[in-house]
């Protein structure tokens, strides 16, 4: 068995998995999981740049992960950045910051790395010879990937819960504009992707990352979030709809008053809840099997 640690730094959140890992069998044994909501994106499709004060949550939670890293004894490190540090004119400081702080130099991967990673992480536990469109709703953007044992085909597009709500959003709730707006731009994005990605010919999709995990929750009624409850739960495309018509009435105080929406996502699940509405309704699924193991699994699998 390897010990390694996997650390995923996205748009919107920053994750931390310490795993045994055995190199043949590919099995991981997990020893820590960990999120920190730290917004590194804040910004960035306005700005073209990193903002000082993301940066700074960011190092913090990396300081925290080091310490983590180096009291489990991890062998290897690989740290994955995603949508938000590839878009970035002053990426060099955070690569910087990283560097100094856990030994290892990040890793900007490609969007179609980003799918592969999320597919091989959100599939390894899935059996049967089914065709999987997996889906990995992220803050900056959205993974499409198509295939059973291995990725068929994959597409990164520009569409996340952060991007969308920072583009369109003015007004809580939103305004029926505003809705109208990310809704378009989805439904771009999915002709987009699916010039790619043959998104409606698989028979089942797999959603992944916190927008698909929290809008699970809700739909669960789960009094606290419970990711066990959650992994492997299957949502139906009208739960999924009727969750989304719940969030869009709502206030920011009503959601935060949701005891399963991470602080950080309540004034970003909207927009998340529209875009997995959205490719439900577009691929015509009846549900929704959603993984709790994503692109952070497929980081430390890949490092083993």
């Amino acid at each position: 068995m390897t010990r390694v640690a996997g650390i995923d730094c996205g748009t919107n959140s920053i994750r931390l998995l310490v795993a045994d890992v055995h190199p043949e069998t590919g099995d991981l044994v997990e020893l820590d999981r960990r999120m920190t909501i730290v917004r590194l994106g804040q910004g960035v499709d306005r700005t073209g740049r990193l903002a000082p004060e993301a940066l700074e949550r960011t190092f913090a939670a990396c300081r925290e992960y080091a310490r983590v890293i180096e009291e489990l004894g991890a062998e290897r490190v690989r740290f994955v950045a995603t949508s938000a540090s590839r878009d970035a004119e002053n990426r060099q400081d955070f690569v910087d910051g990283v560097v100094e702080i856990l030994g290892v130099e990040p890793e900007v991967i490609t969007g179609d790395q980003e799918a592969a990673f999320s597919f091989t992480g959100a599939t390894g536990e899935l059996h049967g010879d089914d065709r999987r469109l997996v889906v990995d709703i992220g803050g900056g953007s959205t993974e499409f990937v198509v295939g059973n044992k291995h990725v068929e085909a994959a597409r990164s597009v520009d569409i996340g819960c952060v991007r969308l709500t920072e583009r369109h959003v003015r007004h809580d709730p939103p305004t029926a504009e505003e809705v109208a707006a990310i809704r378009a731009d989805v439904r771009g994005a999915l002709d987009l992707a699916a010039g790619t990605v043959p998104i409606d010919t698989a028979e089942t999709l797999v959603g992944l990352a916190g927008s698909v995990t929290t809008v699970a929750a809700i739909a669960l009624g789960l009094p606290a979030y419970d990711s066990e409850k959650v992994h492997h739960s299957r949502i139906s495309a009208a739960q999924v709809a009727e969750v989304t018509e719940r969030l869009l009435a709502s206030t920011h105080d009503e959601r935060a008053a949701i005891p399963v929406i991470h602080p950080g996502r309540v004034d970003v699940i909207i927009a998340g809840a529209l875009v997995l509405r959205e490719i439900v309704e577009r691929v015509g699924a009846r549900e929704v099997v959603v993984s709790e193991h994503d692109i952070l699994d497929g980081i430390a699998l890949s490092v083993a």
